[in-house]
């Protein structure tokens, strides 16, 4: 049975995207097959981070109003024979998303793959609700800072109460991924600690994604970091992320900075 996981923020600019693309290329080298779906109509960036910007012919808008079909509009991946992408419509807006043609669209993809990972856009507006409705897994990104956190604790609220599965009386499994953490500015005083968000959030702890240029570097060739350099700080860090998702119990890497030199060391965290 397809897993459907949406990646959410309340908050913009948190690093949403780029980690959808990282764990769905992530969950795909294992051999799973494995859908990334954009729901950020009008503004389109997934397909530019997974470098299929020039392959798009149809969109999820299309498939949503019969103007394509569902195989039409996915796009393989060139490295990674199980990842596919939907990408969103970059001329349309957001009203042309609806509840029937979204829910349509989810079922067929339940038919044809293992994990569907939901690019959500932020906040809590129309597409971001409909992102999430369908799903059985949460991922809320979060940057170490308390307007980041204080948005991501309202998206929760969403998750606990307008979702499909809490409408059902269920509750959607919820995860925390921590992007951009710089361990010297934690350590000054100048962003939260990890175990501030938690306490805040209070949902299990994914992953701790550390500030990379590497990241940056991936976006802008195209390829999700897991692929362009999956042995950097945060290739590993989207590595461990995945293979928690999939249930394994493994220790959390926490980034820490050394006395003068500004290198990643590890150190396990339950």
């Amino acid at each position: 049975m397809a897993k459907v996981l949406v990646v959410t923020s309340g908050k913009g600019g948190v690093g949403k995207t780029t980690s959808t693309a990282a764990l769905g290329a992530a969950l795909a080298q294992t051999g799973q097959n494995v859908v990334v779906v954009d729901f950020d109509v009008g503004l389109r960036n997934l397909d530019l981070v997974m470098g299929a910007e020039r392959r798009v012919v149809y969109d999820l808008i299309n498939v949503i109003q019969g103007e394509a079909k569902l195989s039409q509009a996915l796009i393989r991946d060139k490295r990674v024979e199980t990842l596919s992408i939907l990408p969103a419509s970059q001329t349309r807006d957001k009203d042309a998303l609806t509840a029937e043609g979204v829910a349509k669209v989810i079922g067929e993809l339940r038919e044809k793959f293992d994990w569907i990972i939901c690019d959500s856009p932020a906040g809590i507006e129309r597409g971001a609700q409909l992102a999430m409705y369908h799903a059985d897994y949460a991922v809320v990104v979060a940057n170490p800072e308390v307007s980041s956190v204080r948005d991501s604790d309202r998206i929760i609220g969403m998750l606990d109460s307008t979702t499909e599965k809490a409408k059902g009386g269920g509750k959607i499994e919820k995860y925390l991924l921590v992007t951009r953490y710089d361990p010297g500015r934690a350590s000054r005083g100048e962003m939260l600690r990890t175990e501030d968000v938690l306490e805040i959030l209070s949902i299990p702890l994914l992953g701790i994604i550390p500030e990379s240029e590497e990241v940056l570097r991936a976006s802008n060739l195209g390829s999700p970091v897991t692929i362009s350099s999956p042995q950097s700080p945060p290739a590993r860090a989207y590595f461990e992320a995945a293979r928690r998702l999939e249930g394994e119990k493994i220790d959390v890497t926490i980034p820490t900075e050394r006395s003068g030199l500004f290198g990643w060391l590890f150190k396990g965290r339950s």
